[in-house]
This record gives C-alpha cells, structure tokens and sequence, in this order.
C-alpha cells in the first residue's frame, strides 16, 4: 500500500479519499475547511496543518482542487507541496481546470524536477461514494502504470487519454457536449410539451435514434470518419427539416437558440456546396471554419 497525501476534501474529494483509506492506504489529507479534514481523521487519515505537511514523505500528492489558481497555490504558494516534495513523488490532479492552466502547472513541475499528471473524472459525487468514478487519465504510459492501482481504490474504468495534459482535454469535451445537449433537451422536450405530445412517446422514439444516442456513436463512424460524404440525409433535408422544427416553435412561443444557431451551420455547409452530401459532413464544414485543414482522422468501425 501507498502513503499518499490527499488536497482537497469537498464533495468529490472527501468519499475518494474515503475509498483510499478502505483499500488500505496511509492517508495523509489537508482542506481549508477543518471539519472536513476531521471527518476523515476519524476514518483513520493523519490531519495535516498545510499541502506541503501533507505532502512530506508521500509517495503520491492527489489534489482535487476547485480551480486552477487554487491548484497553483497548493502546488507552489507558501507552505506548498513543492517545500516538501520527494523528487520520487507523483503529483496526481484530478480537479478540473483549463487545460492550458495544466499545461503550465506541469512544465513548473518538470522544471523544478517533479513529476505530475492529471486525472480527472467523470460521473458523480454518487460514484464518487461508491468508488465507480469515470477516471480519465492525462500522463506518460510509465506514471499511468505506476499510477493505477491507486487511481482503481476511486474508480471502476480507467481510460488512458494519451498524453501528459489529455486527460483534461477530453473531460473537457465530454462536458462541453453533456452540458450543451442538456439544453437542447430541454428545447426539445418544451416544444414537445408545447405540442401536446405525450414526453414519454417522445423519448422512446430518440433513444432508438442518433438524437437519443448521439452522433459520436451513430452516424459519424460509417460516414464522415470513414471519409464517405455519399447521402444516407442529405444536409438539405437536414436544413428544411429543422427549419420546420423551428418555424413551429416560432408559433407556439417556444424559444430555440441552440437550434437557430445550429441551422445557420446549415446554411453555411449548403452555402459551401455541402447540400447534397450526408449530413454527417456538418464535421467537414465546422472544421473548415475552424481552420483546420489537414485531413480528418479516420477510424474503422469493425
């Protein structure tokens, strides 16, 4: 077992470090709010008066930290971990942060010799209790090994993001798409509503199709991210059909931002020559606004 101190002992942070202490860890732990740090003192973990108090003689350094300018403090302000620090050590964050906020924590860490990754995760303070959290993990191939069979004492799927600084990147994607389709749900669900159609109906139907189950895992792997653009539904069936949806909406009161903005996509694939290519090319078209010019990964879909 690992001596392993543990910053940050919130919603998240506290059933974690809960789960660490039950597969047999020494727990070292520090929180700005005392009472936390006194919960887990009567689990067993060792109380600690700063980050660098608890990160002396630790062979791993979690912080699960609010935001990023708290990460900074923590790592390198006055009573830090790196006063402390063994040059054996690995710094393991798993706060979610801006991505370029990490980039720059890490070259501070490999400048002053340390050694530090970062794992955030997915799903809830639920899982965080039960220890099923998603674990995304952002590291070179030798600190995720190393890491594991901690990082497993608080989660039940270990994803290898590729990379020192990924395992943000990609919690950052997951959310962007989770937190914005949670808004257009909720446009979908009120026009439904405002239609007088029965929700339950309606979801039954989605959870069959790409709206229920996502482009990701439906349309994209046998069409744009195989390179075939051949029309399965054309993007000008797509742009008369949401502008149904939303002509409808426009009568019944009901505000669609997301699906206005999400037609003048349409419209400037069509307006680029796309009408007549499968709907899926919407990738090729936001990639081109975006600048990118190199030709997009493919992946084969067995």
């Amino acid at each position: 077992m690992s001596v392993i101190a543990f910053i940050g002992l919130g919603q998240m942070g506290a059933p974690m470090a809960s789960n660490l202490l039950k597969q047999g860890h020494s727990l070292r732990v520090y929180d700005v709010d005392p009472q936390a740090v006194n919960a887990l003192e009567e689990k067993g973990a060792v109380a600690t008066s700063s980050p660098a108090h608890a990160a002396k003689d630790a062979e791993f350094v979690i912080t699960m930290l609010p935001n990023g300018e708290v990460v900074n403090a923590v790592l390198f302000g006055s009573n830090g971990v790196c006063e402390t620090l063994s040059s054996d050590a690995l710094v393991i964050d798993m706060s979610t942060i801006h991505p370029l906020q990490t980039d720059r924590l890490m070259a501070q860490m490999r400048q002053r010799g340390f050694s530090m990754m970062d794992v955030p995760v997915g799903r809830t303070s639920d899982n965080a209790i039960s220890g099923t959290l998603l674990l995304l993990a952002g590291g070179t191939e030798q600190q995720v090994k190393r890491a594991t069979p901690v990082l497993m004492a608080m989660g039940s799927e270990l994803i290898n993001a590729g990379g020192p600084g990924m395992g943000i990147r990609v919690k950052l994607i997951n959310n962007y798409m989770s937190i914005a389709l949670n808004a257009l749900s909720a446009e979908a669900a009120t026009l439904c509503e405002a239609l007088g159609l029965d929700l339950q109906v309606a979801l039954n139907v989605m959870s069959g199709t790409a709206a229920g189950k996502g482009h990701f895992t439906t349309t994209w792997p046998n069409k744009v991210l195989k390179g075939d653009l051949s029309p399965a539904f054309m993007i000008d069936l797509a742009h008369k059909d949401l502008g149904i949806a939303l002509d409808v909406a426009n009568q019944l009161h009901v505000p669609m931002p997301l699906g206005a903005a999400s037609r003048e996509v349409y419209s400037q694939a069509r307006a680029a020559g796309r009408g007549r290519e499968d709907w899926s090319a919407i990738l090729e078209q936001v990639r081109t606004s975006a600048g990118l010019r190199h030709p997009l990964s493919r992946i084969n879909k067995e």
